[in-house]
């Protein structure tokens, strides 16, 4: 017995066999062999940029050989026409940059819990390194305060700063020269696409909450408290401080209060007049100097003031590859510290040098930035520093002070290996309140309210990953948010590939487009027709659900035409535009689809399959089993094909009898 759907579809493609003849067929590519399918793909997701079409269009030689040592060596491409003029920019940004990079060192190392000088060590090797290596002509690389914490955080409950300084100081090496080899690796791999995990709004909360929890921790620094917990969550820190109220003294709050305030009132000027940005710059290495005759002048000590004690003079740093603890008890914690402050410290220089080459109208090779950074780190780990990264707030005044290429890098190390070589002994004096008051100053620009609130205005689901990491580093501690953010990130891309998008699509009145009818409203069903958009690769995560939520369209509309009125449903179209690809879980799903379409007497149609498509539906015989003449070109061609056999099937229906139906 032959079904209904049948006699229909046969005199259906008889009565439009020329019209269908005159549409263009969509081809299935031709075969390809699997070398070559593996090598397009491992093109187009490692080297997206084409970094080698420079060396590639040289000739073979000197000059090819010699463009490849421009692309391992950016500097080799502004060297060349080096001149006076950049080379005056580059000093005076350089010195800018040196007298807020020797402060910050300072006040960052005792943070991290280290001994000053490392701080200051840390701002030459690998300075030196970048200068070489890196592809950004703003960054400004040194330690930085959230990275200095989370080595605090980290490697404290291991080896006590206070108790074993050498053990601490090698966990502190071995933690760098992890962080640098995965950073390295990242770049030479060409994963670089990883730390794209860690969203926009990821890093607005943490680094909000990291600042937070780090601004709270100079409560010590401020009231002179001689000892202080190591936890980094909020209610331990207020435990710790509270507890010992009466430690407290008047007189390192007063002196870190007034050059907290003296830094805000520079930080206003500077934003207010961006032609003295240098102001702002020079106010923390002028808080040291002056703090330090204040507290020298007085005898700091008769007060209980506490000072950094920098007695001796310093050279430029010493060897620490015998410290470095490769096979130790400790050497799992040593990388699993390095691994995640070597992301933190990618994402944040990632984005910082993507704004500021796109402000500036150039291109940065995040896989380069990534081997400079792990060159820089690997190299530090050796000489005596501990992670570096690039802060926000000195790259941001290398940018103001108009430098013009990386050579700034070089002449703040020159200039932090002077202060090194000859300046140390002057820091003895130094008042730990006045480096609490540069780091709290500096935390209060990390803070970005601006973003917050754009992300609750823009997107409100990643401003509930903002909060929560934010709420994870502030309440819990800094390594469980980020946890809490990669975690949530997770979800919600698994949500994304788990449970597509799919919108019905309506014909806008006057044009053959076809939108979604929740956002035009002028959009008008095509009727007898149900035109479908997946907005995302058909793979064994969404296949079941796929098939549900069509099911459910094709009730709903049904349910519609029985309440509204309306020709019957005779074809469902999927719009297969924004479907990348396929895998074998989804050819089954559209077979599965096509029989139960068959039994509700509906046809599937296709429209706009792309390549990979067309091959994995071909290879799987389900092209056969839809019909090569139900796939399309376009929406359009589909619902217009679809909508002519539904008025043959709705003549058949009104001239042949029920008997003759069947």
């Amino acid at each position: 017995m032959v079904v209904v759907q049948q006699v229909i579809d046969v005199p259906a493609a008889a009565a439009d066999d020329s019209a269908r003849r005159r549409l263009a067929r969509v081809p299935v590519p031709p075969p390809r062999s699997l070398l070559s399918t593996v090598g397009a793909k491992l093109k187009e997701t490692l080297f997206p940029d084409d970094p080698f079409r420079a060396v590639a269009r040289e000739p073979a030689g000197r000059r090819r050989a010699l463009a490849v040592l421009r692309y391992l060596l950016p500097c080799l491409e502004w060297l060349p026409s080096y001149s006076f003029a950049k080379l005056r920019s580059d000093v005076v940004s350089g010195v800018t940059i040196a007298s807020l990079a020797v402060p910050q060192g300072i006040s960052y190392a005792r943070l991290a819990g280290l001994d000053p000088v490392i701080g200051l060590y840390s701002s030459f090797v690998p300075a030196l390194v970048y200068a070489a290596l890196g592809s950004s002509r703003e960054l400004a690389v040194g330690s930085t305060a959230v990275i200095s914490l989370l080595f605090a955080s980290m490697l404290g409950p291991a080896a006590s700063p206070t108790e074993d300084p050498a053990l601490y100081a090698s966990l502190a090496f071995t933690a760098t020269f992890f962080a640098g080899a995965f950073q390295a690796a990242l770049g030479v791999l060409r994963l670089g696409f990883l730390i794209d995990f860690l969203s926009h709004a990821a890093i607005v909360g943490f680094m909000g909450g990291a600042a937070t929890v780090v601004a709270l921790q100079q409560l010590r620094g401020f009231l002179g408290l001689p000892h202080f917990t190591h936890a980094t969550d909020l209610p331990a820190v207020m435990r710790s401080v509270f507890s010992q109220s009466a430690h407290w003294l008047w007189q390192p709050f007063l002196i870190g209060a007034c050059l907290f305030v003296f830094l805000q009132i520079t930080r206003y000027i500077s934003k207010r007049r961006p032609k003295l940005f240098w102001i702002s710059a020079a106010a923390p290495l002028a808080s040291v100097i002056v703090s330090t005759l204040l507290v020298y002048l007085i005898n700091g000590e008769k007060y209980s003031i506490q000072t950094v004690s920098m007695s001796k003079r310093h050279g430029i740093n010493p060897l620490s590859v015998k410290s470095l603890l490769l096979s130790s008890p400790h050497t799992w914690l040593a990388a699993r510290t390095g691994i995640i402050t070597g992301i933190i410290s990618l994402a944040e220089g990632s984005a910082v040098a993507r704004s500021f080459a796109m402000a500036k109208n150039y291109h940065v090779d995040g896989n380069k930035e990534m081997i400079a950074f792990g060159a820089m780190n690997m190299a530090g780990s050796c000489t005596s520093c501990y992670l570096t990264a690039s802060p926000f707030s000195r790259s941001a005044v290398n940018r103001d002070a108009g430098c013009l290429t990386a050579a700034s890098n070089a002449v703040m190390a020159l200039a932090v290996a002077a202060t090194l070589l000859f300046l140390t002994p002057l820091f003895r004096y130094t008042p730990q309140a006045a480096l609490s008051a540069i780091i709290t100053s500096a935390m209060l620009g990390v803070i970005d309210v601006r973003a917050a609130a754009r992300l609750a205005r823009v997107d409100r689901v990643d401003f509930c990953v903002c909060l929560a990491t934010f709420l994870g580093v502030v309440f819990r501690s800094i390594d469980v948010g980020l946890v809490v953010a990669v975690g949530v990130l997770v979800l919600r891309v698994l949500l994304s590939v788990a449970r597509p998008r799919t919108t019905a699509l309506g014909k806008v009145p006057g044009s053959t487009a076809y939108r979604r009818m929740d956002q035009y409203a002028t959009s008008q069903a095509t009727p007898g027709v149900l035109v479908l958009r997946v907005d995302s690769p058909i793979c064994f995560a969404n296949a079941s659900y796929l098939l549900q939520r069509i099911s459910r369209w094709i009730d709903d509309r049904e349910d519609q035409i029985r309440t509204c009125g309306g020709e019957n449903l005779r074809c469902v179209v999927l719009d297969m535009g924004a479907v990348t690809s396929i895998d074998s879980s989804g050819t089954g799903m559209l077979e599965d689809l096509k029989r139960s379409l068959d039994k509700r007497c509906l046809q599937i149609a296709l429209a706009n399959p792309g390549s990979e498509i067309m091959r994995k539906l071909d290879k799987s015989k389900v092209l056969q089993i839809i019909g090569d003449e139900w796939i399309f070109l376009t929406v359009a061609d589909a619902s217009d094909y679809a909508h002519r056999n539904c008025k043959i099937a709705t003549t058949l229906q009104s001239v042949l009898s029920p008997d003759e139906m069947v």
